[in-house]
């Protein structure tokens, strides 16, 4: 019923629409759209990234979290990934061409105020999604450097590190990865604060202009502390360590820094709230699977809740 079918999309948006949160959305630049001070479409933010079978990480995760965020959210798949609680099982990555095809279309008929970078296995495509980042010229662009999942599955190609650095880093607003993402990036070991310090001053050198470092992984039972740095310097956001064993927070951190900057927010607050979102989520996070890994909550901290 063609009919029937147009008139729940009209409503869907309306109700997109309306449920927008308040406040300035960031200036877009794609092709084909026109003055964003304008244009009434609400905003939208899209997810480059693999899927997760399992719903708890990746492109799951960060649909669930811009939809948290009061944003529309867009997918193209880089990956696609069979994979539970307990592991990855396998991996396919479908033609680039096709990759390509999904970017386009979402810039030719979207506003979207930013894009996240998620899994990108291999060189290919990690090029053919730098390529389409400097054709549409998005305002936003965070950058999650994913390599292993947490099951310790390696996600990304020995030889897709160098097109990582060289690539992706300068394109990015912000990239946000975890300790041992970063000593991948850098070759060397993060063991204490100081060295979080010099990894994201040393990350920033090699292209990128913020790096929201995440702390998770250093040793100890007390706070976890993760580092922003930036052209203003440094700001550091304490948060108590939860002891328990979790999946997908790091999909869910960017996606919430992606979607806080399409709204408006300045980089520091956009990190700053992606840290208490993520919290908030795993406090509500439950076992779905045979394991003890817990999926996160993405609309834990909404009203009602």
């Amino acid at each position: 019923m063609p009919g029937c079918c147009g008139s729940a999309r009209a409503k869907t948006a309306a109700k997109a629409r309306n449920e927008l949160p308040a406040g300035p959305l960031a200036p877009v630049h794609n092709s084909g759209m026109s003055d964003p001070r304008t244009d009434s479409r609400p905003v939208s933010v899209l997810t480059i990234a693999g899927s997760d079978s399992g719903g708890g990480a990746g492109i799951q995760a960060d649909l669930k979290t811009f939809a948290a965020h009061g944003v529309h959210g867009l997918s193209a798949l880089a990956a696609l990934t069979a994979q539970h609680t307990r592991g990855v099982t396998a991996v396919h990555v479908p033609p680039t061409d096709f990759l390509d095809a999904q970017i386009d279309a979402c810039f030719d008929d979207f506003r979207i105020g930013a894009v996240k970078l998620g899994m990108l296995a291999s060189t290919a495509v990690i090029e053919t999604v730098a390529r389409a980042i400097e054709r549409h010229r998005p305002t936003q662009v965070v950058v999650d450097p994913v390599m292993v999942a947490t099951s310790g599955a390696r996600l990304l190609e020995e030889d897709a590190l160098d097109a990582m650095r060289r690539r992706l880093l300068p394109l990015a607003t912000v990239i946000t990865p975890n300790l041992p993402e970063a000593e991948l990036l850098l070759g060397w070991k993060i063991g204490d604060l100081a060295a979080m310090s010099q990894a994201a001053t040393a990350l920033r050198a090699l292209g990128a202009p913020a790096v929201l470092l995440k702390g998770g992984h250093l040793a100890g039972p007390g706070e976890v502390v993760d580092i922003l740095s930036d052209a203003d310097g440094e700001q550091r956001t304490a948060h108590p360590r939860l002891q328990l064993e979790a999946h997908g927070t790091g999909c869910t951190l960017a996606s919430a820094v992606a979607a806080n900057l399409a709204r408006g927010l300045p980089l520091r607050e956009a990190c700053t709230g992606a840290v208490a979102y993520v919290q908030a989520a795993l406090r509500g996070g439950y076992r779905p699977g045979r394991s003890d890994v817990r999926v996160l909550d993405h609309f834990a901290s909404m009203p009602g809740r």
